[in-house]
């Protein structure tokens, strides 16, 4: 969980996952010692499942949205190429500086927050997602050609970090320094563009001098959405995403890295002890 994310059930993953990172003898008897999933368990599986296809629904909607911001000439070309040029560094990543060492399942969430916690990603999703999305649509709903070219940048990028959040956290292809730094790369980015949200609704745009009410509440609605995108993701960058979740996904990966050498070790030291008890019994022989 980056601090903004829609949440979905956690790819289930088989129990051999961990034990088939070991070599030596060791890791058949491991095998064959593997739990079969209960009854119970089957049944939290298929659970699992119905929730999943409501996320593939969620999928499908953040995809029909980049494509039709994409469409739309709304967007910059720099903000379209944007999410390329991160997909592509966060592959080169997982392939040289940080593979995947096989056992990190994405059922496996990298921070795990309080109650307190959930409210600010419940906060930040409506903050960062609802209300620019309701923002947009009310600007065309009014005719407000402004206010939609000012917020669609931010949804663009917003919209394809939780889509890739969401496939990233299911594959085991990615370890969790690489996962955490989706909401990194992409907050960076989208503060910029805030910026010249910002710059858009509070220099660029003016009330005229016959305003109704509704207009006058409109405008201020833009301002304050802007303002208030910009305080959250900022402290979210420099006060969570930076200082707690990258730091924590380091921790996760090289411990388990540590512990994976271990048990290389261990399974090594214990195969050559055998080689030599058997080499000891032929001789006695």
């Amino acid at each position: 969980m980056s601090g903004l994310s829609i949440a979905g059930a956690p790819r289930t993953e088989h129990d051999q996952t961990t034990t088939t990172m070991t070599s030596g003898s060791g890791t058949k008897h491991r095998l064959q010692q593997a739990p079969k999933p209960l009854p119970q368990q089957q049944q939290q599986v298929a659970a699992a499942g119905g929730v999943m296809g409501s996320l593939r629904v969620i999928e499908l909607q953040l995809v029909a949205f980049i494509m039709v911001f994409s469409a739309s000439g709304l967007v910059p070309i720099l903000d379209i190429v944007y999410p390329a040029f991160t997909t592509a560094y966060l592959i080169t990543l997982s392939r040289l500086a940080f593979p995947s060492h096989g056992r990190t399942t994405g059922s496996e969430e990298i921070f795990r927050g309080s109650r307190l916690f959930r409210i600010y990603v419940v906060v930040g999703t409506t903050v960062g997602l609802f209300l620019p999305l309701a923002y947009v649509l009310g600007g065309f709903a009014r005719g407000d050609e402004h206010a939609v070219r000012s917020a669609t940048p931010h949804l663009f990028l917003l919209s394809f970090q939780i889509l890739t959040e969401n496939i990233i956290s299911g594959l085991s292809l990615f370890s969790p320094p690489v996962r955490a730094l989706v909401p990194l790369l992409y907050t960076v980015r989208r503060i910029f563009v805030i910026i010249d949200w910002i710059h858009d609704v509070w220099l660029n745009k003016t009330l005229p001098a016959n305003a109704e009410f509704r207009d006058i509440a409109w405008f201020w609605f833009g301002r304050g959405l802007a303002a208030a995108n910009f305080v959250y993701f900022f402290v979210n960058l420099f006060c969570f995403l930076i200082p707690r979740f990258l730091p924590r996904a380091f921790e996760r990966y090289f411990k388990e890295r540590d512990e994976i050498h271990s048990k290389i070790e261990e399974d090594k030291r214990s195969a050559a002890m055998n080689r030599s008890q058997q080499a000891d019994g032929k001789k006695a022989d």
